[in-house]
């Protein structure tokens, strides 16, 4: 299986919260997974509120972050493109997408176009309508 993993799916594994299990499994069984560089400042963005708001210790920060580093250090990253830049500013099927939700969606269109079969690992239900509406196959089967 071919993944595009975004923010919301990588913070719920990451977490340890609502489908992160499943999420965990998808990753783990994934011939080959691609992600937005807006994936990990997303997630990372999320760690560092949850350490500044007193939710994770240094040590739970630190071991979150490395975890992060180490897995993603074997995805295919995508950067954002003048072609996703522009992707992004058009219409999706279901409107109202939020800018970086339009980003995450331009960048798995686009990836798909390259790598056929891929499967968007996501969480966030109003990105999840718009991926399945463009063709997107979508994992977990429900969120």
């Amino acid at each position: 299986m071919i993944v595009y993993a975004e923010s919301s799916a990588v913070l719920s594994w990451l977490l340890g919260v609502a489908s992160g299990e499943e999420v965990k499994q998808v990753l783990a069984g994934a011939e080959f997974i691609v992600t937005s560089d807006l994936t990990l400042v997303e997630c990372d963005r999320a760690l560092h509120r949850a350490r500044a708001l007193g939710e994770l210790s240094a040590e739970r920060f630190a071991a979150l972050h490395a975890e992060l580093d180490s897995v993603s250090a074997g995805w295919t990253r995508l950067r954002l493109s003048d072609e996703v830049v522009q992707r992004a500013r058009g219409a999706f099927p279901e409107e109202p997408i939020r800018s970086l939700d339009a980003l995450h969606l331009a960048s798995a269109v686009i990836s798909g176009e390259l790598l056929p079969g891929l499967v968007l690992l996501s969480l966030d239900e109003r990105l999840r309508q718009s991926g399945r509406a463009l063709g997107l196959s979508l994992r977990p089967s429900s969120p």
